[in-house]
């Protein structure tokens, strides 16, 4: 089996937003593939919908259902319990993709001896196979032999991992799982995947259609949505300081060191930006609900894993100068942050409707 595709599904019939996805990925121009939906214990009717897929193309779609959800990191590692394929990939459900999108990423692979694969993405409003915005996933730096230099850079920007194929040995050989029960498993899993890879390469092309709606709820923010950024931030510190760089895939280095240690300024960077700031920001910009425990806690989750991250070398030429400002404040007292942002974000509202 050349490619298995791993499909996690929790209620996604209303608009056929699931047909579109499978009838996208049963369209490949590729042979010898196939694709595991797993249904993530759905109360709509996109079980039904799979068994329909799964009768029409039986050699092709498998359906693996279970009767409690476990959020869509434990629909990926069921569908990696049951996957045969060389390379495996992943697609959200609402989303669909080119025809000839894993046919050109396994054809890279080929022609590069990479074991990632990755292309761009377009943000579109409705099903279509036009272009909307095109977003670069990777950079072109980030591509080649995967040196100290450039898993650092995979680390800071991990990169979307729907758009990637992934050579299946190298996730088996070093138990790659995602984790369960939360949002953002992709959060951990990015980077810390990563990590294991010798080569990446990409597709300069935009073959996967990511579909945003203003009235989504998979774009509303709540705190429970922050609280699932935190558990993946500490999911992914956790694993970077079990595993050790004695597994690590280049065999002549053997500083038996933890990932932790060996990339922590890149580690202490992105989880600062992944699980503080980013989920501050989003948090009292969505202008709902926002309660000052809420920020403090953030405060406090950063103080007590990264106090000093203010000073990492990234932090300075990465970090947006304005979130900068509001940071120091609220290091200094997170009631005069939150009122100051509050007063702030009213204003700028106020000037938005002049």
């Amino acid at each position: 089996m050349l490619l298995s595709i791993i499909v996690p599904v929790y209620n996604m019939a209303a608009d056929d937003k699931l047909k579109h996805c499978m009838d996208s990925l049963i369209n490949q121009n590729l042979s010898d593939y196939e694709i595991i939906a797993v249904n993530d214990a759905s109360t709509d009717e996109s079980l039904s919908i799979l068994e329909e897929y799964k009768a029409n193309y039986p050699d092709k779609v498998k359906v693996i259902t279970y009767p409690d959800n476990k959020k869509q990191g434990g629909a990926k590692n069921a569908g990696l319990d049951a996957a045969n394929g060389k390379w495996v990939g992943f697609i959200d459900s609402d989303d669909w993709i080119s025809p000839d999108m894993y046919k050109k990423l396994i054809d890279k692979a080929d022609a590069t001896g990479a074991d990632l694969v990755g292309c761009d993405y377009t943000i579109v409003d409705k099903y279509t196979f036009e272009h909307g915005q095109d977003v670069v996933n990777n950079t072109p730096d980030q591509t080649g032999v995967l040196d100290d230099e450039k898993h650092a850079k995979h680390i800071l920007r991990s990169g979307s991992m729907v758009v990637k194929i992934y050579l299946r040995s190298v996730i088996e050989d070093h138990h790659l799982r995602f984790p369960e029960h939360i949002l953002y498993e992709d959060n951990c899993a990015g980077p810390l995947w990563s990590m294991y890879f010798k080569r990446f390469e990409r597709v300069d092309e935009a073959l996967y259609y990511y579909l945003t709606l203003p009235d989504s709820t998979t774009h509303h923010v709540t705190w429970e949505r922050c609280l699932d950024r935190v558990k993946a931030g500490h999911e992914l510190l956790k694993e970077c300081k079990d595993r050790r760089t004695n597994v690590y895939i280049f065999k002549d280095m053997h500083d038996d060191i933890s990932f932790y240690d060996k990339y922590r300024n890149e580690i202490e960077y992105r989880y600062a930006e992944l699980c503080y700031s980013g989920t501050l920001f989003s948090y009292m910009y969505s202008g709902k609900n926002r309660k000052l425990k809420n920020t403090d806690y953030l405060k406090k989750d950063i103080i007590e894993h990264f106090p000093e991250f203010r000073k990492n070398p990234y932090y300075e030429s990465m970090m947006k100068e304005e979130d900068k400002k509001f940071i120091d404040i609220q290091m200094k007292s997170n009631f005069r942050f939150f009122l100051h942002y509050i007063l702030l974000f009213a204003y700028r509202n106020l000037r938005k409707r002049k």
